[in-house]
């Protein structure tokens, strides 16, 4: 998991050929006045779901975790906390992981949280289990699915 901000995203840029791209686009529109919804960059390599969302309870949040993309979680509005552990400490399996949404769910506590306030992100890796959207009230952010 890298914690950064949209400003720092150049130090995290080369460590995927589609990352410059995203961080460009998130950068060069105004997403938060954007419709909700998916917006498509480069197709299924990379695109960006702009949600807003109500908070939930950190013991309500599952751990998901993927195989096929790299998340990049980017706040727009809100406060958000995201729960982490490692995939390898990972026991409590509630949904297996499904191909065609790319996501299996785990019960597991995390480990570790971040704290983010609009402008941070957070990219996970398939190795890195999350629980986002923890937090109280709205929340609005993007949520950037760049194909491995």
């Amino acid at each position: 998991m890298i914690v950064s901000t949209l400003k720092d995203s150049n130090q995290i840029e080369p460590l995927h050929p589609l990352f410059k791209t995203l961080f460009e686009y998130v950068k060069s529109h105004d997403l938060l006045h954007a419709p909700l919804g998916r917006i498509e960059i480069e197709g299924d390599s990379l695109y960006v779901n702009n949600v807003l969302a109500e908070g939930v309870a950190a013991e309500q949040q599952y751990l998901e975790a993927h195989r096929a993309y790299i998340d990049v979680h980017i706040l727009l509005e809100g406060a958000e906390r995201i729960g982490w552990k490692p995939l390898e400490d990972v026991t409590d399996e509630v949904k297996p992981y499904d191909a065609s949404a790319d996501c299996a769910l785990y019960a597991d506590r995390p480990t570790t949280y971040v704290d983010m306030l609009p402008g941070q992100l957070v990219v996970v890796y398939p190795e890195d289990p999350h629980a986002p959207l923890i937090g109280e009230g709205k929340i609005r952010k993007l949520i950037a699915k760049v194909k491995l």
